[in-house]
């Protein structure tokens, strides 16, 4: 296991999520200098986790749930990893819900996965299309990027 190379694993439909994947890899990989594989869950075949130290989970929210190929990544030993995991959601980017949105789509979600003990989480506002066409757009990038240098701190201390 290398401790200077990092996963981030995603899954995205309106493409906020993958957005914060990329700003985050562009951080850890130029800042900090970690070695960052970006797989999208829905797209690509999961890579070997034992050669990642540090990882970082993304979903997306739709319905009031997190994608359903980020729970089933969560169910993988992750035992002995430094993992971070954030959630893109229009209800998260929303003045005055942000807090139900964190508690109710990253703490809830963790809850059920007790062996997994983050090094951070964060909820990201989100893009919400109908038929193809932006309804609802509150992604707010240097949120990402803070969270991001917050990350790399912890992944390389």
């Amino acid at each position: 296991m290398d401790g200077n190379k990092a996963l981030i694993a995603y899954e995205t439909k309106g493409g906020a999520t993958e957005e914060a994947a990329q700003k985050i890899a562009e951080i850890l990989r130029s800042k900090y200098q970690l070695e960052v594989d970006l797989v999208d869950l829905k797209e690509q075949k999961m890579p070997d986790l034992s050669q990642y130290r540090n990882l970082v989970i993304g979903g997306g929210v739709r319905a009031g749930r997190v994608y359903d190929k980020v729970l089933k990544f969560l169910e993988n030993d992750l035992s002995g990893k430094r993992v971070a995991f954030f959630v893109s959601s229009a209800q998260a980017g929303t003045p005055g819900s942000y807090e139900k949105a964190k508690i109710k789509f990253v703490e809830n979600t963790l809850a059920k996965y007790p062996k997994i003990n983050p090094v951070a989480t964060e909820a990201f506002g989100g893009r919400i299309k109908i038929l193809g066409k932006t309804v609802t757009d509150n992604r707010d990038m240097v949120k990402v990027e803070a969270w991001a240098e917050e990350l790399g701190k912890k992944f390389t201390q």
